[in-house]
């Protein structure tokens, strides 16, 4: 009875730990009204937005905290503004340069980034669920956020980083979410996706040389044509992964340490 006991206790507590690991991102939503004029409706002009970007010129502009709902927004510089908890709700953002801009905490739910350039950009706690990323560049950003049912067709996230910071206690448990996100054809070498949710997501055709994997949720997930060259699949979980015509799997690393293989769908 107590052997049972303990067995329950440690399956409660590892259910406790990743639940607060998969739903982190969803904390920012309790008892927040989408429906809002705070989530809904814009404080500035795009007019405002770049005069006050252009009044600041040696140093990043101050946007943080501000309503920008539904703004049209694209084409503008604002690589290196400070948009933290900025309020981005269907913003246009079409071609926008968000290099090394600081988004964390920001909401940009369902909004438009297709072609935006976020290199070097924070995402930490941003909620962009639904939003459209296509063809976007993350390369190099630090990204904890959530993408669940976004659009990300060949956009570019190498050399992100999108992993767990395990090194940070505070961040201990916060990851990347992009379930049901379409990344088909990204470009992910050598990205950090460590312990991502990946669940359900389109990887078609995507370029995972050398990236991590390590630890990550790919249940259903569709690998189809997947470059994985160098990809490290240590401890992920592959349970009803396509796994079908994968380039370069023999040289994918730690693939034998992955987590239900033999429940994923692969080549016969």
């Amino acid at each position: 009875m107590q052997r049972g006991s303990a067995a329950f206790g440690a399956l409660l507590a590892c259910t406790l730990v990743c639940a607060l690991a998969t739903t982190w991102a969803q904390d920012m939503m309790r008892h927040v009204d989408l429906s809002s004029p705070d989530m809904t409706m814009a404080e500035m002009t795009r007019d405002q937005v770049v005069a006050v970007v252009a009044a600041s010129p040696s140093a990043p502009a101050d946007l943080s905290g501000k309503r920008l709902n539904g703004l049209d927004l694209s084409g503008l510089d604002l690589s290196g503004v400070d948009l933290r908890a900025a309020r981005l709700n269907r913003t246009k953002l079409m071609g926008t340069r968000l290099e090394r801009a600081v988004l964390s905490q920001a909401w940009l739910l369902e909004a438009d980034l297709s072609g935006a350039s976020l290199k070097d950009a924070i995402l930490l706690g941003a909620q962009l669920q639904r939003a459209k990323l296509d063809g976007a560049d993350l390369s190099g950003a630090r990204v904890a956020a959530d993408f669940s049912g976004a659009s990300l067709v060949g956009a570019s996230i190498a050399n992100g980083k999108l992993g767990v910071d395990s090194k940070n206690q505070s961040m201990g448990l916060m990851r990347s979410v992009l379930r049901s996100a379409n990344l088909k054809g990204v470009n992910a070498r050598g990205a950090d996706l460590s312990r991502a949710d990946l669940e359900f997501a389109s990887l078609v055709e995507a370029d995972l040389t050398g990236a991590s994997l390590m630890g990550a949720l790919l249940g259903g997930a569709d690998l189809t044509g997947a470059i994985v060259t160098g990809t490290d699949f240590d401890d992920a979980d592959l349970v009803s992964a396509r796994l079908i015509r994968p380039v370069g799997l023999d040289a994918a690393r730690n693939l034998d340490k992955a987590k239900n293989l033999e429940r994923a769908q692969r080549d016969k």
